[in-house]
């Protein structure tokens, strides 16, 4: 597919290097470890010049068969305007077939996303900041190689869909905090090296406190480092997070296609998101 000059490809690990660098040009924190990651859960396709280039990017990360996030929809400043930021997005939906959709969506790109069909469903809020001294909770504890199934059984009823491959490789790049209660396990926590600290997230727990406890175990153990947290303005969390030096610093607005229903017997939500891109 062309627009003029510019061809579409599959995004491959040799476009990382130019896309880190167009999300250093957007202002996004990512590094080129952060575009591994979530390149490694997703597939995608890039925008190049004649030159070979990449001027835009666009992923989908799937979850199971069933739904799937779109993600990492950069174009050079340079670029826009001449429909490469549609035509990456047409591939990137292509890429997703049936699944539903999910995405975060900036200001810019936000009329865009309603062209295609993507409706609000709520605002997500960025707060990060240098961690001051919080009280370690009483109940959290660093969860076992044994938790991950059962942490993965956690977010599938939070999430809405299997994200075990997600889960999965943020226990193996980061770490996982657990709440247990009745045997079982109530809420967890993730925590991984992300831009310029870490990021906490997902949290998924039954109610605000659980969710304060599990960033809490986190926050305890690194006072005086940078974190960041992406939460929905309807969790009631960002305001703790004011209270624990993490600033609101911006967002972006979720969307979907179509909206999702959440199953009525569901018990536990979602916190805070393992980050924009990921949900």
């Amino acid at each position: 597919m062309h627009v003029g000059d510019i061809e579409t490809r599959a995004f491959g690990i040799e476009h990382l290097e130019d896309a880190a660098a167009l999300s250093r040009q957007a202002g996004w924190p990512h590094r080129l470890p952060d575009w591994q990651t979530v390149l490694d859960l997703s597939q995608g396709v890039v925008a190049v010049n004649e030159t070979g280039r990449v001027v835009g990017t666009a992923l989908m990360t799937p979850y199971g068969n069933d739904c799937a996030t779109i993600n990492m929809v950069i174009v050079d400043a340079r670029m826009r305007g001449r429909g490469v930021g549609r035509h990456l997005m047409d591939a990137a939906l292509k890429l997703a077939g049936e699944r539903s959709l999910r995405l975060v969506a900036t200001a810019e790109g936000l009329p865009l996303y309603e062209k295609l069909g993507f409706r609000e469903t709520g605002a997500i809020l960025q707060h990060q900041g240098i961690v001051g001294s919080v009280a370690a909770p009483g109940e959290t504890q660093t969860a076992a190689p044994g938790d991950l199934a059962a942490i993965i059984t956690l977010d599938r009823e939070a999430f809405g869909a299997d994200r075990s491959a997600l889960i999965a490789r943020l226990a193996e790049i980061g770490e996982v905090a657990v709440l247990r209660r009745n045997a079982g396990i109530a809420g967890f926590a993730c925590i991984r090296a992300f831009g310029r600290g870490e990021v906490v997230g997902p949290v998924v727990a039954t109610g605000i406190d659980d969710a304060k406890a599990l960033v809490a175990h986190f926050m305890s153990r690194r006072t005086g480092a940078f974190l960041r947290v992406d939460t929905g303005a309807g969790t009631g969390l960002a305001p703790w997070l004011i209270d624990c030096s993490l600033a609101h610093v911006g967002g972006g607005v979720a969307m979907a296609r179509p909206l999702p229903v959440r199953p009525a017997a569901s018990t536990v939500h979602t916190f805070a998101l393992a980050n924009q891109a990921l949900g």
